[in-house]
């Protein structure tokens, strides 16, 4: 089916505390935008939405906020989320009335509570998509990593993203074990924030922190030491001050968010059958998410269990587009699952 044929579309959605990523089938990722909503105080009129938003985070005037509406993976203003899809939908929907439906999956962490579930498919109703199903990040990472979900084997999955990691083991189409924390991306950004001020009595914020993680950050030793020069707010003066980083620094301030990552892979698999275990250890654990893009990260997951560690191409992208995905993956499982039911009737 085209973009703009048809009386439906399926939209695969990545609703996340960082970024929302948007798939959409025959197009592939369309949105790719911050999670941020800029509203004016008292009206609550919005400002703007995404990448325009973020860059007014922290620098607004009195009378507008910039708003991340999800936190740790979840809906924490269901307003301003219901605003968010709908400014993503209508930026890659026509206008014309083609399409009668809208079909959306939406990829979310399994440690969120039934609540927050419903306040997703909620948000995802009001704005505007006529049928709304959810699917674990753990199986939309799968698909979108082409991993082949519906065989006899294992396989495992850590997702990290901004406010949850997610490590599953998955075969015939489910998740045999899975255990999620919220942790990610985000408390990568304020263990760097915490040591800053601890050791250097240096206030900076969360941008210049995700810059320090991105550029020189990482989670094993390195021959080279890379350096990068940070500025914030001296703690003591009030004034503005300029810090020269490391890496070896940025690495200390990661070590205690990685180390819940590591352990929460170690129990996963201490859960894991013995058949599937070995399935795992020919395979691998596969890295999704932008979290599991940390420098290496991978080396050290790999030398603290003993299995083989592997990042995909589209770590970034691999919910939204197996969201998208999904629709038809489950279809061909409902279909084989007919044809055994018709032989035991």
């Amino acid at each position: 089916m085209g973009l703009f044929s048809g009386f439906s579309t399926d939209i695969g959605v990545d609703l996340g505390t960082c970024n929302t990523l948007i798939y959409l089938r025959g197009k592939g990722i369309v949105i790719n935008e911050p999670s941020v909503v800029a509203v004016e105080k008292g009206t609550n009129r919005v400002v703007a939405v995404g990448a325009e938003a973020k860059r007014m985070l922290w620098k607004t005037p009195g009378d507008i906020i910039a708003i991340r509406p999800l936190a740790d993976g979840v809906i924490a203003d269901i307003d301003n989320t219901e605003k968010l899809i709908r400014y993503f939908i209508s930026k890659i929907m026509p206008r014309s009335g083609l399409f009668r439906s809208i079909r959306m999956k939406i990829g979310i962490p399994s440690c969120i509570t039934e609540v927050e579930r419903r306040a997703v498919q909620e948000a995802a109703l009001k704005a505007g998509a006529k049928e709304v199903q959810i699917i674990e990040e753990s199986l939309a990472a799968a698909i979108g990593a082409q991993i082949p979900i519906n065989e006899p084997e294992g396989h495992m999955v850590c997702d990290i993203g901004g406010g949850t990691t997610e490590v599953s083991v998955i075969s015939l189409g489910g998740m045999v074990v899975t255990n999620a924390i919220r942790l990610g991306g985000d408390e990568f950004d304020e263990a760097i924030i915490k040591y800053v001020r601890n050791v250097h009595n240096l206030i900076i914020g969360q941008q210049r922190a995700e810059r320090l993680k991105i550029e020189i950050g990482n989670a094993t030793p390195d021959k080279n030491i890379e350096k990068m020069e940070v500025k914030g707010t001296d703690a003591i003066t009030g004034l503005p001050r300029r810090l020269e980083i490391d890496s070896v620094e940025v690495r200390e301030a990661l070590k205690d968010p990685i180390t819940q990552i590591v352990d929460e892979i170690k129990r996963t698999l201490g859960k894991t059958p013995p058949e599937l275990a070995a399935d795992i250890f020919t395979h691998g654990i596969v890295m999704t998410g932008g979290g599991s893009m940390l420098k290496g990260l991978q080396k050290l997951i790999s030398k603290e269990t003993g299995v083989p560690v592997l990042l995909v191409d589209n770590a970034i992208e691999c919910v939204a587009i197996g969201a998208g995905q999904a629709f038809e993956v489950y279809k061909d499982m409902s279909n084989n699952r007919s044809i055994y039911d018709s032989l035991n009737n």
